[in-house]
């Protein structure tokens, strides 16, 4: 705990809409420092990566149409963490005071004497619209703006929301957990003077890669002609309309793709941020966790000898890179003690990593493989010259005898070592076993291997991911382990895996036109 024995500190935090890019920078810091977690299921479990390893993880919302735990159940353990010491973080879909009861348990925490504070954040009547291309104002067509709750508290005597004088104003209504009783709903704005052909989004999922809109009139909605899903936004007023103009996430070139990534947690993360700009729907399921090796007095020897002893450092990842320069840093401290000493990295984002440290990369090879990295030198770089080698322990045992029939001195540096990843702390697998995948990337052979240990098979009638390998290794390790290759990248990196998947996502795409 953070405090020990005295008193800790409860945050009502915003979680925003869905899309983990909407977050806000003091919620994710609250994130990473937390001994509790407390979350409902609108708020994106995504969100959850950025938590501490040591953190306990609580959900608190429905699932299945069963509350885990009621109101006053929650607002009693904030409060009893909190006596005990904790840093308490409540994440709640949108914003918590929109419609989120996060003035509820304000108001617990308050008679209980807890200090708290509140983090705003997007609430998903302003995310989702603004997602499916419907500003809810425009000059000209709507200059006002009405937020209602189509879910009130069923213990009150009537309801607070008057539709029908709603649909008697000008203006958008947007309504909130309103899908279940949209028919209802409509009818009685109808009553109140709204016109039969004003037009009506449903966004579902709205901010994520699953994201759906449907439209239609509210004489259609009033009429159950039109049937809306939850969790959704309801969006009436003629800006809706303008959708057929500003909608741009439809747009986007891997909207409507599901994608599994299979990397470490950290290079998931990387990865799956970028296809989810791209508009993927990303499961981020890592099968592999780094455990870094204890740091030695034999690699601090090394590290002092790297400037005068050694001509090229050969790194063959970015969390390689990552490890390799951080031990240089903390045991030298000075650039200048690494003398003339050359890099060669396997890969763009292992270059990139190495560049982050300001160092120049002198070789990359073009492919993603050990014997294209091993063309990069001739016998007139390697002979009689001392080379680094670090890497993970599963490094390929072919290359350092390939270095060294050029008459390299190769010294082998084990930086970390990888072990299964057990963990679901995000729900990804959960979904990817409900609802299955369009494809599935592998960017390393033990990537396939631990994948296939997981031995996860979404249900009947959920998609099954076609597999997308990054090289001719990891193509190998798929077939050895009888899982189907649908394509490998051209270019043995990151970068061309994404390519690769972007042209096959246009092929799809130009078929059903």
């Amino acid at each position: 705990m953070s405090g020990g024995t005295s008193q800790g500190k409860v945050y009502l935090v915003g979680a925003g809409p869905g899309d983990p890019g909407l977050l806000t920078l003091r919620a994710r810091d609250l994130l990473a420092v937390a001994d509790y977690v407390f979350y409902d299921a609108l708020s994106a479990s995504e969100l959850l990566q950025w938590a501490s390893a040591r953190a306990q993880i609580v959900f608190v919302g429905k699932s299945s149409g069963r509350q885990a735990f009621s109101q006053r159940e929650i607002e009693a353990l904030l409060v009893r963490h909190a006596l005990e010491g904790a840093r308490v973080v409540r994440l709640k879909g949108g914003d918590p005071f929109l419609f989120g009861r996060g003035g509820e348990e304000g108001e617990a925490l308050a008679a209980a004497g807890i200090p708290f504070e509140v983090v705003p954040g997007v609430s998903s009547a302003l995310g989702a619209a603004a997602y499916a291309g419907i500003p809810l104002t425009h000059r000209g067509i709507a200059s006002e703006v009405a937020i209602a709750t189509g879910h009130e508290d069923p213990t009150k005597p009537g309801a607070s929301v008057d539709w029908a004088a709603l649909g008697g104003l000008d203006g958008t209504k947007v309504i909130l957990m309103g899908a279940e009783r949209l028919g209802e709903i409509c009818r009685r704005l109808l009553e109140g003077g709204a016109e039969e052909e004003c037009p009506i989004a449903a966004i579902r999922w709205g901010t994520t890669g699953r994201q759906e809109v449907r439209e239609c009139t509210l004489r259609e909605a009033a009429s159950g002609e039109f049937f809306a899903r939850s969790p959704a936004v309801i969006v009436v007023g003629e800006v809706v309309k303008l959708r057929k103009r500003l909608s741009w996430r439809e747009e986007l070139p891997l909207f409507g793709q599901r994608v599994v990534v299979t990397r470490t947690r950290s290079e998931s993360s990387r990865l799956g941020k970028w296809l989810r700009e791209l508009g993927a729907d990303v499961l981020e399921i890592p099968t592999i966790r780094i455990v870094p090796r204890l740091f030695r007095d034999s690699q601090r020897d090394l590290i002092r000898r790297l400037g005068s002893d050694f001509s090229w450092v050969i790194l063959t990842s970015p969390i390689g890179a990552d490890l390799f320069l951080r031990h240089v840093f903390e045991t030298t401290g000075d650039l200048r003690a690494l003398g003339k000493l050359r890099f060669a990295a396997v890969g763009g984002a292992t270059a990139a990593a190495v560049r982050r440290f300001h160092l120049a990369v002198d070789r990359v090879p073009e492919s993603y493989t050990t014997a294209a990295l091993a063309s990069c030198f001739g016998p007139e770089d390697l002979r009689g010259s001392r080379v680094c080698l670090a890497r993970s322990a599963l490094g390929n045992p072919e290359l350092p005898g390939s270095l060294r029939r050029f008459g390299a001195h190769v010294e082998e540096w084990v930086l970390y070592d990888t072990e299964p990843e057990l963990g679901d702390r995000t729900g990804a697998r959960g979904r990817f076993l409900e609802e299955g995948a369009h494809w599935i990337l592998f960017a390393s052979s033990s990537a396939a291997e631990n994948w296939q240990k997981l031995d996860l098979r979404p249900s009947e009638g959920a998609s099954s991911p076609r597999a997308l390998s990054i090289g001719p290794v990891t193509t190998q390790a798929l077939h050895r382990l009888g899982v189907p290759v649908f394509a490998e990248a051209a270019e043995h990196s990151i970068d061309g895996l994404v390519g690769c998947l972007l042209g096959l996502a246009q092929k799809e795409q130009e078929k059903q036109v």
